[in-house]
């Protein structure tokens, strides 16, 4: 019986020691690459190098992947934050802050949220699966063996245009959140419109946009460099492309949410809400 107990221990120690060193070697392999295709992009921006057409290529791709998603997934956002805020102010006789807590609850946290959503379930799928085609039709290692980088040559076009469309998701996902709670506030809660613009504009500023926008530029790095290394490493089989896709869009977003716990918690301790008082 102990012997049973005693392998049974090693087992798990085993496997809870080589799932600590895969992991950490994954992420020393994607914060190399996050390195090297920043370093490209910015060395080739300012060297006149840069692969435009495939930064433009991929610019418009993600547009139109996550542009009409973003409006469908902002409006119902919008719906049930200004229901649940609504409800809430209405039971405690403060209906006037319904703005500001409806608006403010979009910007800071709907939007970047939003915007992770996107780009890792939509973007960052796109792009694990078009890298994971081209590892496994050998294009990355045909890439190689001319001499070329396939991090200066695909990683770094798709970084940039990940970053370039993320704060424009962000701005959308505002737009139609705001928009949306301003109209159901009004129509549905009883709120008075002036009564909603006056306290949205007193407790909300342009520093909670800017910090919603760094939120998602960085959300979008994150997804870009977690997307295209898992399609880099794509193995051969018949699900290695699936597997990929499927590790890039659940480690992106899970790591999206928790790094916006920790910019949550930054960002309210540097930059604490307005005040009217």
């Amino acid at each position: 019986m102990n012997a049973v107990v005693d392998a049974a221990a090693g087992r798990i120690r085993s496997y809870l020691v080589r799932t600590v060193v895969n992991s950490l070697a994954t992420f020393g392999r994607a914060m190399q690459i996050a390195v090297s295709a920043t370093y490209y992009a910015v060395a080739d921006i300012v060297q006149r190098r840069f692969s435009w057409r495939e930064f433009f290529q991929q610019t418009w791709f993600i547009i139109t992947v996550t542009a009409t998603p973003t409006v469908l997934v902002a409006i119902p956002f919008g719906v049930i934050v200004a229901a649940q805020v609504g409800s809430l102010t209405q039971q405690v006789g403060a209906t006037s802050v319904s703005g500001a807590a409806g608006g403010l609850g979009v910007i800071q946290q709907g939007a970047p949220i939003v915007a992770a959503l996107l780009l890792g379930g939509a973007a960052g799928a796109a792009v694990a699966s078009d890298l994971g085609a081209r590892a496994m039709r050998e294009e990355i290692d045909a890439l190689r063996a001319m001499g070329i980088n396939p991090i200066r040559r695909l990683v770094a076009p798709r970084l940039v245009a990940m970053v370039l469309v993320a704060p424009l998701i962000c701005f959308l996902a505002i737009i139609m959140g705001v928009t949306t709670g301003y109209f159901i506030s009004i129509a549905f809660m009883g709120v008075a419109p002036g009564s909603y613009l006056s306290s949205f504009a007193s407790f909300s500023s342009m520093t909670d946009v800017f910090i919603a926008v760094g939120k998602s530029v960085f959300f979008g790095f994150v997804v870009a460099i977690v997307a295209c290394q898992r399609g880099l490493e794509t193995k051969h089989g018949a699900k290695a492309v699936a597997d990929s896709v499927n590790a890039a869009v659940v480690v992106g977003v899970v790591a999206a949410f928790g790094l916006n716990m920790a910019l949550t918690q930054l960002t309210t301790m540097f930059f604490p809400m307005r005040s009217i008082v």
